[in-house]
């Protein structure tokens, strides 16, 4: 009952308004909670549509009211151009990751097994050249000389692959598996010996990249060409254009031709196996 009676004395209250000067008397008005609620959600509403227009007119609803409109058209174009780009360089990132897969599992079959029994495929197959010089002078001498010098013996021999001087020799302690020929941008790459492509593409380090496998375990890698003339599960025959020479991949250090030699899994001295003829 006492809580009752409080609320209902709560209900009904007066204002009393105090001057600062004694010269006058105090003023007391009389409210209901009703009225009183009232008075305070009308005020509430006022100030509230004031301070609205008021920041609406300085400008500063801009930083304090979060942007209702959204992006503009600038910033749509920008959004579009950056979803473009990523895009652009995701499909990138999954054509190099498959690049370096093929590259991987080609040096894994880089191997004689590889080319010997490709050599073993008969001629209706469309592999083998009917002719046994390959319809070149250059073969003809090949055919003569080894017949004369390498008749009991089956490695394959090499010849320089482009037409340029050394300029970086074979150094394996220092990282560097094979020679630099320095030459212009655009010269003919051949290929050192004939064989088996089993990668063409480009790297990201070796720019553009030629691998052949070779009889006996041998492998020829030709890497920072500008251009690929021969595609992979093609066969060469040796003294036949390639690439041309260029200045691809992170790291080069200038237009040239980067020469390896491997002979089952390890690097050999280029030098030590180019014929020069």
């Amino acid at each position: 009952m006492l809580i009752h009676d409080y609320i209902k004395k709560f209900k009904k209250f007066s204002v009393i308004f105090v001057p600062e000067g004694t010269s006058q008397r105090a003023r007391s008005i009389r409210l209901s909670f009703n009225n009183l609620l009232l008075i305070g959600l009308i005020y509430t509403i006022v100030i509230a549509a004031f301070g609205f227009y008021l920041l609406s007119l300085s400008g500063a609803n801009k930083f304090l009211l979060p942007d209702q409109k959204g992006l503009t058209d600038a910033d749509r174009v920008k959004v579009d151009e950056l979803n473009t780009k990523m895009i652009f360089l995701v499909k990138e990132l999954e054509k190099l990751k498959a690049t370096n897969e093929r590259l991987k599992y080609s040096l894994i079959l880089g191997d004689s097994t590889l080319f010997d029994s490709l050599s073993r495929i008969d001629d209706s197959s469309g592999f083998i050249d009917e002719s046994p010089f390959g319809g070149d002078i250059f073969f003809v001498v090949k055919n003569i000389f080894e017949k004369l010098f390498f008749q009991d013996n089956n490695e394959p021999f090499f010849i320089k692959p482009v037409n340029g001087f050394i300029s970086r020799k074979f150094d394996p302690d220092r990282g560097h598996m094979g020679n630099d020929f320095v030459a212009k941008p655009g010269v003919p790459v051949y290929a050192s010996a004939g064989g088996y492509i089993i990668f063409s593409d480009y790297t990201v380090d070796d720019g553009y990249m030629v691998i052949i496998n070779h009889a006996d375990g041998y492998t020829t890698i030709y890497k920072h060409c500008s251009l690929l003339l021969k595609q992979v599960r093609e066969s060469v025959e040796q003294g036949e254009l390639l690439a041309l020479t260029g200045n691809t991949g992170k790291k080069t250090t200038g237009p040239h031709l980067h020469f390896e030699i491997w002979k089952d899994g390890k690097p050999l001295d280029p030098a030590k196996y180019i014929i020069n003829y």
